[in-house]
């Protein structure tokens, strides 16, 4: 057994496979597929695929509230909010399994201490590197940033594309899908929403 992350971020226990295991299911995949999974360009594929994977949803591993732990009060009493645009977000949807590519735009209202503008991307990063639905990967990104930082609000804007709907199903190729949550004062005072759109519009409009 080995100890990994839900989509909750709670610890649970699951059963562990093996690299071989997995490695052989690929090759179950290649033959479903219609493949031989013998044949020269095939040998190394699923050793591969597991490597990929590895990179793919390395999120479930790490734990986004310990990357917000170390925090700085040394902010001249700055209050106002911090917006950090255009992170990449490249994850799978839970359903196909196909990629979400796009771009996360997070903004958070300090109580009095700031964390390191690398952390708020990597907290994306870690919900994005499992498989997701976009609704829930902009809501656990802005729920950790609001209760590991305690702060005054939090908001989270999502702009991607699903691969699950452009390259199969219904093919809208310039689909794209957009989703916000807002928490605190974000939700609370429209005058604080108002602004934190204003700075990401160009960029959605873009």
């Amino acid at each position: 057994m080995k100890l990994v992350k839900d989509s909750d971020d709670k610890s649970i226990d699951t059963k562990k496979v093996s690299d071989k295991e997995a490695e052989e299911a690929i090759r179950t995949i290649l033959s479903w597929m219609g493949e031989d999974p013998k044949r020269e360009g095939l040998l190394e594929t699923p050793k591969r695929v597991v490597k990929a994977f590895k990179e793919y949803f390395q999120g479930y591993n790490e734990d986004a509230k310990k990357v917000l732990d170390k925090t700085f009060g040394d902010v001249e009493g700055y209050s106002d909010m911090v917006v950090q645009k255009n992170i990449s977000v490249q994850s799978h949807c839970e359903h196909h399994m196909a990629p979400i590519i796009g771009k996360a735009h997070v903004a958070y209202i300090p109580n009095e201490r700031v964390v390191g503008l690398s952390k708020i991307a990597r907290v994306v990063e870690i919900f994005s590197k499992r498989l997701q639905t976009q609704e829930r990967l902009t809501v656990q990104i802005a729920n950790t940033l609001m209760d590991a930082l305690d702060a005054k609000g939090v908001a989270v804007t999502i702009d991607s594309t699903h691969q699950c709907m452009t390259m199969r199903g219904i093919k809208k190729e310039q689909a794209t899908t957009v989703t916000n949550f807002y928490l605190g004062q974000f939700k609370e005072d429209l005058s604080y929403q108002n602004r934190y759109l204003r700075f990401i519009s160009t960029t959605l409009k873009d």
